[in-house]
């Protein structure tokens, strides 16, 4: 098992949708000496949400899931996202900080929530080297092999980067202080996925009775960067749940709410797998599951 990540494949025949979930990893490695108290750096988790998702394999997609919490190194920040303060020496590649890094929230967390420092020291190079091959490399590879393997399949893959958020914008975000809705969908302002799938999750969201957003106030950072190339047939759409939905944010407990949204993201996963079904022409027992080795 890797301890970077977990891959759940299709329990059937597979379709060209691939789910993950960089942010909701638990298992703090010992080596992380974070200098705030556990339950504060913990705010940094999409806590839950793979567990929340878990029954897209069912409806033939795919689910990556990190193992490893994104305080300790983000996958959803690109390797030359470097913050200089954070280091004891000269980092020995380029770097090009973006705002999350001046923010203190860069590939490697120098801050904790609520402006606390993550840490006592300054981390060596050799450190986030370490994090970067043991952790990021590997989730990153695994997502890489698994959204190639569908467009080689199929000729085309629909990826859903799964997140959750706070329900009311903090300090650092681009609303402070706001209620959010229910969902937040972000494609980069229509430049990682195209605009009918978008809608089609939208749609579906709000007969569900929840309130959706666009591109507000997240439009997607690095992984649909990445893998968002319309015109190549890979679709790459962020989506943020409010955290509130389903659990308490400070104790991080499952809510009442919890089972009417697994139940929910069920609905949406089938009718999303039902939507490409018919596109492509896929009918039962056309395509095996991968044969690659899964993680479970």
């Amino acid at each position: 098992m890797s301890e970077a990540f977990l891959r759940h494949d299709p329990a059937g025949d597979a379709i060209p949708l691939v789910l993950d979930s960089p942010h909701s990893g638990t298992i703090y490695p010992e080596e992380f000496d974070h200098a705030p108290a556990r339950i504060l750096v913990r705010q940094a988790e999409d806590t839950h949400v793979a567990t929340l998702w878990r029954a897209a394999p069912t409806y033939g997609a795919t689910l990556l899931e990190a193992r490893f919490p994104r305080s300790f190194i983000d996958p959803n920040r690109g390797l030359a996202d470097i913050d200089p303060e954070l280091l004891a020496d000269p980092w020995p590649h380029p770097i090009s900080p973006t705002r999350k890094t001046l923010q203190g929230i860069g590939l490697v967390w120098r801050m904790a929530s609520d402006g606390v420092p993550m840490y006592s020291r300054k981390l060596t190079s050799a450190e986030v080297m370490t994090r970067i091959e043991r952790y990021w490399r590997p989730y990153h590879a695994e997502l890489d092999a698994v959204l190639d393997a569908r467009v080689h399949r199929f000729g085309a893959v629909w990826h859903i980067n799964c997140h959750s958020m706070p329900a009311v914008g903090d300090a650092r975000a681009d609303d402070p202080g706001r209620e959010r809705a229910d969902f937040v969908l972000g494609d980069r302002d229509g430049s990682t996925c195209e605009p009918a799938f978008t809608q089609l999750v939208a749609d579906t969201l709000r007969h569900l009775g929840y309130a959706v957003a666009i591109n507000d106030p997240y439009k997607g950072v690095e992984i649909v960067r990445k893998h968002g190339r319309p015109a190549e047939h890979r679709h790459s759409l962020q989506l943020e749940i409010k955290r509130t939905l389903y659990m308490d944010e400070k104790t991080f407990e499952p809510n009442g709410g919890f089972l009417r949204l697994e139940a929910d993201l069920a609905r949406l996963t089938a009718t999303v797998a039902s939507h490409l079904r018919s596109r492509l022409g896929i009918t039962a027992g056309t395509m095996a599951p991968p044969s690659t080795p899964s993680d479970r």
